[in-house]
C-alpha cells in the first residue's frame, strides 16, 4: 500500500517556522515526508533537515519522496527522544521544530495497522511496530476500572462506564481480536439515540485506546521542554494537535515556558528567578481554512500553535 498523507496546514507551518535557508530544522513526525518537502524547498544546500519517525514504513516512504535532497538525516525513533537524537548527531541547537501529532492517512487506511474503526483488522494501533504492547493487550488485559478511566479521560466518552463493562463481559466469553468485534461491542453499549447523533460511535473509544497504546499524551510535556531547550535564539517550535487533550497540554506548556515566574502576583519584583524561555506567537491556535477542510476532511479538528525561543539576559 502506498504511504499517503496530506500535509495539514503546510503553508501556515512553513510561514510560522520563519525558515532560514542555512538553518537546521527537525520534523519530529516525518510521516511520508510532506511537511519536510516544504521545509527542504526553503533550505539551501547548507541547510539541514532532521526527520524523525518511530514508524520505519514512514521513513522508507519519506526517503523515496525526498530522494533528490542530500541534506536530510533520517532517524527511526520517537520524538519524545529529541534531546538524545540531537546529542547523538552532535547538534546543540536547531532553528526550528515541527510536530504533527495526527495519525497518518496511511496508518488509518492500512487495515493491517488496526487504527480505523472503518476497516476490519487485528487489534493493533502501534505506531512503532517493534513495540510489544498493542490494542489487543489493552482491550483484553486492562481491568474494567482501567478501561473506563482511559476511555473517559482520553476519549472524553460519556458512556465510558458502559463501554468498559460491555468489553469485560464480552471478553469473558471470547477474546476480542479484531477492530470490528470491538466496534460491535461499543455500538451495543451506546444507547440507540446517542448512536444516531454526532460522530461514529466508536471514534472516541478508538482514540482513547490509540493514545494509551502509544503513550501519546504523557510524552508531550517532556518533548516540548526538551525541544525548546534545543532551540537557538529566535528558533521556533510549531505543533499541530488534533483533539482538545493534546491542544490543552501544548497551550499550557507554552504558557508556562513563556511566563514561568511562580512569585505571588502582589510581589513588586520577581524573587524566584525563573526567566521566560518562549514568546508565544499564536495567542489563539491557527485552524485550517474551509477550502482545506473540504479537500481533506481529516484536517477539520487540527490546531496549530507556534512559539519562539527567547533568551533573557
Amino acid at each position: 500500500m502506498e504511504f499517503k498523507h496530506i500535509s495539514i496546514m503546510a503553508e501556515q507551518c512553513i510561514e510560522g517556522l520563519n525558515i532560514e535557508e542555512n538553518g537546521i530544522y527537525v520534523d519530529c513526525t516525518l510521516g511520508g515526508g510532506g511537511h519536510s518537502s516544504y521545509i527542504l524547498q526553503k533550505l539551501s544546500a547548507e541547510g539541514r533537515l532532521i526527520g524523525i519517525d518511530q514508524d520505519m514504513e514512514a521513513i522508507n516512504a519519506a526517503k523515496a519522496r525526498l530522494s533528490q535532497y542530500k541534506n536530510v538525516t533520517y532517524v527511526n525513533d520517537n520524538f519524545r527522544n529529541i534531546k538524545n537524537v540531537l546529542n547523538n548527531l552532535g547538534i546543540e541547537k536547531v532553528d526550528g521544530i515541527l510536530a504533527d501529532l495526527g495519525v497518518s492517512s496511511y496508518q488509518l487506511d492500512n487495515a493491517d495497522r488496526g487504527f480505523s474503526y472503518m476497516n476490519d483488522a487485528p487489534l493493533d494501533m502501534r505506531m512503532n511496530r517493534d513495540q510489544e504492547f498493542s490494542a489487543y493487550d489493552l482491550v483484553n488485559g486492562y481491568s474494567e476500572e482501567e478501561l473506563e478511566k482511559i476511555i473517559r479521560n482520553y476519549g472524553e466518552e460519556r458512556f465510558a462506564r458502559r463501554i468498559a463493562r460491555f468489553i469485560v463481559d464480552r471478553r469473558a466469553k471470547k477474546t476480542i481480536e479484531s477492530t470490528f468485534e470491538l466496534v460491535d461491542i461499543i455500538k451495543a453499549a451506546i444507547p440507540a439515540k446517542a448512536r444516531r447523533e454526532g460522530p461514529h460511535p466508536a471514534k472516541r473509544t478508538f482514540q482513547a485506546i490509540r493514545i494509551e497504546v502509544n503513550g501519546e499524551l504523557e510524552i508531550l510535556n517532556r518533548f516540548v521542554e526538551d525541544g525548546v531547550n534545543n532551540l537557538a535564539e529566535g528558533g521556533r517550535i510549531a505543533i499541530i494537535t488534533f483533539h482538545s487533550l493534546e491542544d490543552r497540554i501544548i497551550k499550557l506548556k507554552f504558557r508556562e515556558l513563556a511566563n514561568p515566574c511562580t512569585c505571588p502576583s502582589d510581589f513588586p519584583i520577581c524573587q524566584c528567578g525563573k526567566k521566560p524561555l518562549l514568546k508565544v506567537i499564536t495567542r489563539k491556535p491557527i485552524e485550517p481554512t474551509e477550502d482545506e477542510v473540504e479537500v481533506n476532511p481529516r484536517s477539520r479538528s487540527a490546531k496549530l500553535r507556534i512559539a519562539e525561543r527567547i533568551y533573557t539576559r
